[in-house]
């Protein structure tokens, strides 16, 4: 068992997530256990507390607390598969990044009772130097769409940073229930996680509350099917947690599917709408090493498609390279 030790970020782990820090010089705590860790404080980052998701600087330093020293490091198990899946779901590469169309339903991390994530399966991608490529943002588990991973710590560092400046322009389509009064507009609210009875949820708090966080996002209808739903894009500003879910629920036009913040009562399921969280990560658009820009749309998942087809929403009408409806920020 190791005491106590202040260790400093390294150069090229500028902007990683405290949680992928872990995960690189000490694989043999959990996601679980390090969320402990940090809920009690026995990880600070320059003194002070963090959270798993806090963006490192290099020159930083992180207490890290006594912990089992790791074991001889074994091979990573590599599910056979693996690799063949996930290029089946690249939808752009170069040298330093993937943007995967991550299915509905596949969650992007580890958790309690996940076994099969998308981190897990990149063992199965190693670089020249044998390393797994990176997580550098975030999907919810049904959330589908643009999701980037970066091949190289170095390429890891970039894109975190580039997350964390917010830069990268992040496009999102949504089925709601009702329509947006107004048509288009910006929410902005603060946001802290709940506990509940299944795990945490995130809830609208007054500015200064224990644990609020400012979040703000952009919204556009794009078509209506009646009264009864809306085709909405959405752009975040902020990436907090379950963000958009809560914005449309907190304009009264929740999102299609959504079990934990769909809030209309005595609600009356349509027939022909599927099943499912209807959140699609459409476009991702973010400035690359090389100078140039990647600009990147994922095509519908089949439960979004098919009610897109019983609601007669065209997704082909608005080419997401182009006209994507949307508000500046």
């Amino acid at each position: 068992m190791s005491g106590v030790r202040q260790q400093v970020v390294a150069r090229d782990e500028d902007g990683m997530r405290l949680d992928r820090w872990f995960a690189t010089h000490f694989p043999q705590i959990t996601f679980g256990h390090l969320q402990k860790l940090i809920r009690t404080g026995q990880v600070r980052v320059d003194k002070a507390r963090a959270k798993t998701n806090t963006r490192l600087e290099s020159g930083q330093v992180v207490r890290v607390p006594p912990v089992e020293d790791a074991p001889e490091k074994a091979a990573p198990r590599i599910i056979s598969g693996d690799a063949e899946f996930l290029r089946g779901l690249i939808l752009y590469e170069d040298e330093d990044v993937y943007v995967f169309n991550k299915p509905h339903g596949l969650s992007v991390q580890g958790g309690s009772g996940t076994k099969r994530h998308v981190d897990g399966m990149l063992k199965s991608l190693p670089n020249k130097k044998g390393e797994a490529p990176r997580l550098v943002h975030r999907l919810d588990r049904d959330t589908s769409g643009c999701l980037v991973v970066a091949k190289t710590k170095a390429a890891a560092a970039y894109f975190g940073n580039v997350f964390k400046s917010r830069s990268a322009r992040k496009i999102y389509w949504a089925i709601v229930a009702g329509n947006p009064l107004p048509k288009q507009g910006r929410i902005s609210c603060f946001l802290a996680k709940q506990a509940t009875t299944d795990g945490e949820q995130m809830v609208v708090v007054a500015n200064g509350d224990e644990g609020a966080q400012h979040s703000m996002s952009y919204y556009s209808t794009t078509d209506t099917a009646g009264r009864r739903f809306a085709w909405v894009t959405l752009k975040p500003v902020t990436g907090r947690t379950h963000q958009l879910r809560v914005h449309m629920a907190q304009l009264g036009t929740p999102i299609l599917g959504d079990p934990r913040y769909f809030n209309i009562h005595n609600y009356e399921p349509s027939e022909g709408v599927a099943d499912g969280l209807h959140l699609h990560a459409r476009r991702i658009s973010l400035p690359l090493r090389n100078g140039g820009r990647l600009d990147v749309s994922a095509p519908l998942p089949p439960h979004m498609q098919h009610t897109f087809d019983a609601l007669g929403f065209d997704a082909s009408r608005y080419d997401a390279q182009d006209t994507d409806p949307e508000d500046e920020a």
